[in-house]
């Protein structure tokens, strides 16, 4: 944490630190250091303006015109590498601005972001100071002392030890001053070692827990005050703005216009963001600390694994006498610039990922502490900038960013069987069978009847792949059966079961055979259908709307639309609502094969099962045949429903929850489309997605 709390200039912690308008944070000596006038100030400058009390608050520095050079002097950089302008005294025999004079122009350039921020008459003061970061400051320096006090030399030879006044990051030992210069001196073999300040034990103020260092708003710490209104307390954030106003800032009307929130409702919502986005650099700082214990076990499996292969290495050469020497050679040498390839891969990953994860748990902990701190203006002064930055933070750690980029796997095979004079073209074989695919478990989905699979072979295999076979099971527990075989590695296979369970496997294969298999997933389809008219097989009269749910027609004929599922076992229902009904037309509601007759009514051919009803009574028909009269019609706003039971091998009509008459038709099988036939006197509508009715009213029964 301690780099989140060192000014961009200087190196050092933060003294008195001011937020620039782009939301970074320097000390306020510092900004009056790097702050640069403006033109227009050196002329005024130039001509005596500008007060000394006054002007060093604003700037505490002149150009280099008015110090006589024709140019400014070469910038200085601080110890963290920023370019700063020197300090210039003022010019003797500078009076006092004129009457009426113009303020001095400056501008201010963010160190960080290098934004320029131009400078208002009040100066740097104008800038609002980052309390929040002040007191966090202040309690890390408390922690740091006492810690400091506490860790004691491991290797004084006195009673009791010295304390401790440095770490050896590398060595992992503390040292008092004098132990440091004689047991650890910066020279030789430690030239490189880094020294840092003893670290904060868990029980110091600062080095782990709230250290005592923060009040409640209604504590002890005096409530912040307004900056232009010093008898004011903070009372509302300014959104537009982004910044704590005070009741006297809105009614003198520089807010009246701007979308104004309460300061502690805007606190909590902040406070909130910016504990959800710390979650997730949490999350992948985590799984970095998991990464990095992967990685040095691939370090030493990579170690054993190459030992490995040049024992089995030397056995076959040294089979081969003397006609293999010079060849023995060459083949190590591969695997040894292989070896140390793989090495120096992993060890550039372990240091990126270090340095990556050390940045990372250093915002964690600085935003913890400020999300400790009970000042909710201060809070909000910083919340926005620090929201980006965590999740900034989150974003660096890109999908593969945890996958080590090499294996600790040698592809390198040697085949000792070639005659005598084939050895000098003796060379490794890389051909194995292709490893076990990944099931892309986030990508894999069911929609419907239809399930989607997708796979990828692991990142570090370099086994070539020729293709893919993919096998899934019945839905019943069944026996696996090939679905797909070929080169793209995601699948859709539709026509299946509704409210079934399947299990789907893949395996890979190329010229040397076929891998093993996936883990197998299971994936189960939807319980009820969703489903829509069909506009690809639908008569080119019908006119479909409301996304595909509407249908009407173009012409007097009956017209045949189907709908986008397709069933052949389970039970299922649907209904049609009758939208518009006029001069007594004859509807027809059922059920298809996919080749029906387009352009007659539903139920005329073999292919269809139907009601057609008109305004008084219903039949059912199949192959045009009229069966089962039955009284009751539709009019404007009724409701046609369909249950189609593959359980029962029969099918059922509804009309307004009531069972239009028998079941229609018996010990149908196969394959089945909603279907619907009707002509501009119709207009339905089609829902879908219900359950099955559990009861439902029985037909009327005349009375004897």
């Amino acid at each position: 944490m301690e780099e989140e709390l060192k000014c961009p200039v200087c190196g050092s912690l933060f003294r008195e630190p001011i937020i620039l308008p782009c939301s970074h944070n320097v000390c306020l000596p510092c900004a009056r250091t790097i702050a640069v006038q403006t033109p227009e100030s050196e002329q005024h400058l130039a001509a005596g303006g500008g007060s000394g009390g006054d002007h060093a608050d604003k700037l505490s520095l002149h150009s280099e015109t008015d110090s006589g050079y024709g140019s400014y002097t070469p910038s200085l950089k601080s110890p963290n590498g920023v370019r700063v302008l020197p300090l210039v005294p003022a010019p003797p025999g500078a009076a006092a601005a004129p009457r009426g004079a113009g303020p001095a122009s400056s501008s201010l350039t963010c160190p960080q972001c290098h934004r320029s921020a131009s400078l208002d008459q009040r100066g740097l003061r104008g800038f609002q100071r980052n309390r929040l970061l002040e007191a966090i400051v202040q309690r890390y320096q408390q922690g740091r002392a006492a810690a400091a006090a506490a860790a004691k030399c491991q290797l004084c030879d006195r009673s009791p030890p010295e304390p401790a006044a440095v770490l050896c990051e590398q060595c992992e030992v503390l040292y008092c001053a004098a132990c440091q210069l004689r047991c650890h001196p910066a020279r030789g073999p430690f030239a490189k070692h880094r020294l840092a300040p003893p670290p904060a034990h868990p029980g110091a103020p600062g080095g782990g827990g709230d250290g005592g260092g923060g009040k409640g708003a209604g504590g002890g710490r005096k409530l912040p005050t307004c900056a232009e209104h010093d008898l004011e307390n903070y009372s509302m954030y300014c959104v537009s703005c982004r910044s704590p106003v005070c009741y006297q800032c809105l009614e003198e009307g520089k807010h009246n216009k701007h979308d104004v929130k309460a300061l502690g409702a805007m606190w909590k919502q902040h406070k909130a963001q910016l504990s959800q986005a710390l979650n997730g650099v949490s999350d992948k700082a985590k799984e970095a600390k998991e990464f990095l214990v992967q990685l040095k076990n691939l370090l030493q499996q990579i170690q054993e694994n190459g030992l490995d292969y040049e024992a089995c290495l030397v056995a076959q050469c040294d089979a081969l006498v003397d006609a293999l020497t010079r060849q023995k050679a060459k083949l190590l040498t591969k695997v040894t610039k292989e070896r140390e390839h793989k090495l120096k891969v992993v060890w550039d990953q372990i240091n990126h990922c270090t340095l990556k994860l050390r940045q990372s748990t250093g915002l964690m902990e600085y935003c913890l502490e400020v999300i400790k701190e009970n000042d909710p203006s201060g809070f909000l002064q910083i919340s926005d900038a620090l929201i980006k930055r965590v999740q900034v933070s989150q974003e660096q750690w890109v999908k593969g960013a945890l996958e080590p980029k090499v294996s600790a796997e040698f592809d390198l095979t040697l085949d000792s069987e070639p005659l005598l004079q084939s050895i000098h073209q003796l060379d490794f074989i890389q051909m194995k069978l292709p490893p076990v695919p990944l099931l892309q478990l986030e990508k894999c989905c069911t929609r419907n009847n239809s399930v989607t699979l997708a796979w990828r072979m692991p990142p570090l295999s370099h086994n070539p792949v020729e293709g893919y076979i993919l096998e899934l099971d019945d839905g019943d527990g069944g026996q696996f059966r090939e679905v797909y075989v070929g080169k793209e590695t995601l699948c859709t296979i539709d026509g299946l079961h509704f409210n079934s369970t399947y299990n789907a496997r893949v395996k890979a294969f190329n010229s040397s055979g076929v891998g093993p298999y996936s883990k197998t997933v299971i994936l189960q389809t939807s319980d009820v259908a969703w489903f829509t008219f069909d506009p690809s097989s639908a008569h080119r009269d019908i006119v479909l709307s409301n996304d595909n749910q509407t249908a009407t027609c173009n012409s007097y004929d009956d017209r045949v639309v189907l709908g986008t599922a397709a069933f052949s076992k389970g039970v299922h229902y649907w209904e049609l609502h009758v939208d518009r009904y006029d001069n007594h037309p004859d509807p027809a509601f059922g059920i298809a094969r996919i080749n029906v007759v387009k352009d007659m009514m539903l139920g005329k051919d073999d292919k269809a099962w139907a009601m057609y009803v008109d305004n008084n009574r219903s039949w059912f028909m199949h192959c045009n045949s009229h069966t089962n009269r039955t009284e009751g019609g539709v009019s404007k706003g009724a409701t046609v429903g369909v249950l189609l039971d593959l359980n029962k091998h029969n099918l059922t009509f509804y009309i307004n929850g009531q069972q239009q008459g028998p079941p229609a038709f018996e010990n149908i099988e196969g394959v089945f489309m909603p279907a619907l036939s009707l002509n501009r006197n119709v207009q339905v509508t089609l829902h879908t997605g219900l359950e099955v009715p559990q009861s439902v009213k029985q037909p009327k029964l005349p009375n004897n």
